[in-house]
């Protein structure tokens, strides 16, 4: 017999997260064998955007998600700059890697150690961390209480990446530095040398502490090499450019899908977004973002969803660490919960090397910003990476205005719903087949859910805290 188990809200992650998995018993063993990802509040913010000063997007996308706020100050910089071209100074690009770096660390060790490590080892005993499921945990006695006192190291190290992104970006979260045609702080040799100083240490942890602790995880959980797949499809927008070209990265574009051999381009016209399952009026067919419309309908029968499903060429794909570093060449163990951990490991001491050599290069009196005119009206799209995966802001200006907006997040691409055809998102699809223990317990369900480290701060945006069923609409003032 079937059994339904509702987490609601799933915890330890940016936002609020429902899951529904359906568990039976298949060949002797408790499996899930139907889940539905649900995010749980309204997403409003293309809404807000609309008629204000197209200046205005870096800084209200922002605050979309306090996690990964650079992330979005950038794509939408991306954007504006594509529909008024400016030739951006090298500090600038060197700047805002250096900030996007910072922040990517400081969420990839959230993610790990006050995130997803209690699904593994037991915290103290005491509340937060009490009461909790007693469940299957296989490290114990010193090894745990190592993992518990990295737990807290960690804390002071997210903090340190928080300090050498605000050295550059004013301020961590939401740094006000990121505008088209640059950067607006000049890299003082004093900052220069205290960020180089916190760089080393965040290397040390990474290299010394978080890789052998992932490692340790990974060794007494190898059975999760094989559990969490999804469908295989696996995709990257690419970000941290190198020089002018916008083609030289860090991380490249490219996809990889399934069953076929090596790392194919990416054609951003075959981007859609699907609401057939998401609570937005229904649409004749998906939208590409550029076209992509945010039309909240609550009730609706088949909804169960305030996540719109995107999907490349009509399939869904998995964005994040380990697609990036499947696209790049630099992982290709494996796609499982312990694949997205090592390989979220490996990505934060890349990109923290790389760090070293950005700081190498600024030019204490070079130029940072170049003057940047806002267009009367044009099109733009930004596409880089967030710690989570691809992320894609879609503008169109009228009027000197915002007349569109559109934002498509790495969660909403993990976390999708079903779409038209009625094909699982990737989160959906990982969740199948992951053997449950005690259905009662799932932590099973937890490891999986936490590997893709979701963030539905950035899902989805705006929510009223009554309980009745409402929609209210933000006007512009």
């Amino acid at each position: 017999m079937a059994t339904i188990k509702i987490l609601d809200p799933v915890s330890r992650l940016e936002g609020h997260l429902r899951v529904e998995v359906t568990i039976e018993t298949v060949n002797n063993q408790q499996q899930v064998i139907d889940a539905r990802a649900t995010g749980t509040m309204f997403r409003g913010f293309e809404m807000i955007l609309q008629g204000r000063p197209p200046l205005d997007a870096p800084h209200i996308t922002q605050r979309i998600c306090g996690v990964c706020p650079v992330s979005h100050a950038l794509v939408a910089v991306q954007a504006l700059e594509q529909a008024a071209p400016v030739a951006v100074p090298v500090n600038a690009r060197l700047l805002r890697n250096l900030v996007l770096g910072a922040s990517f660390i400081a969420s990839h060790v959230l993610h790990f150690y006050h995130l997803s490590l209690l699904d593994f080892v037991a915290g103290p005993d005491r509340p937060p961390w009490t009461p909790r499921w007693e469940v299957d945990q296989r490290i114990t006695g010193a090894a745990a209480q190592s993992l518990v006192d990295h737990y807290v190291q960690a804390l002071s190290t997210r903090r340190k990446a928080h300090e050498a992104g605000a050295l550059f970006g004013g301020r961590m979260p939401h740094p006000p530095t990121y505008v088209p045609g640059g950067f607006t702080t000049t890299p003082r040799a004093s900052r220069i040398s205290k960020c180089d100083a916190l760089v080393d240490e965040l290397i040390a942890f990474i290299q010394g502490t978080w890789i052998p602790d992932v490692q340790s995880v990974a060794t007494a959980y190898s059975d999760y090499y094989a559990i969490g797949a999804g469908p295989e499809n696996l995709l990257a927008f690419g970000g941290f450019d190198l020089d002018a070209s916008g083609t030289n990265q860090l991380f490249g574009r490219g996809r990889i899908e399934a069953g076929v051999n090596g790392v194919q381009a990416v054609d951003v016209g075959a981007i859609t977004e699907a609401v057939h399952h998401s609570w937005y009026q229904d649409i004749s067919s998906p939208l590409h973002p550029a076209q992509g419309e945010t039309a909240p309908q609550h009730p609706k029968a088949n909804g169960y969803s305030w996540m719109k499903a995107p999907r490349y060429d009509a399939k869904p794909y998995e964005v994040g660490p380990l697609a990036r570093q499947w696209v790049n060449g630099d992982y290709d163990n494996g796609i499982s919960v312990m694949d997205r951990h090592l390989a979220r490991a490996a990505e934060a001491l890349q990109i923290a090397n790389a760090m070293k050599g950005w700081l190498a290069e600024l030019s204490p009196t070079g130029a940072v910003y170049t003057e940047y005119t806002v267009p009367s009206s044009g099109q733009g799209a930004g596409l880089a990476e967030a710690p989570r995966g691809a992320l894609g802001h879609w503008l169109n200006v009228s009027g000197g205005e915002i007349a569109h907006y559109q934002v498509v997040t790495p969660t909403c691409w993990n976390a999708s719903p079903r779409d038209e055809l009625d094909v699982l998102g990737p989160l959906e699809q990982a969740l199948v087949g992951t053997p449950v223990g005690d259905a009662d317990k799932p932590v099973e369900v937890l490891r999986v859910v936490h590997s893709f480290d979701p963030c539905l701060a950035c899902a989805v945006h705006v929510a009223h805290p009554r309980r009745e069923t409402s929609l209210r609409v933000v006007a512009n003032p």
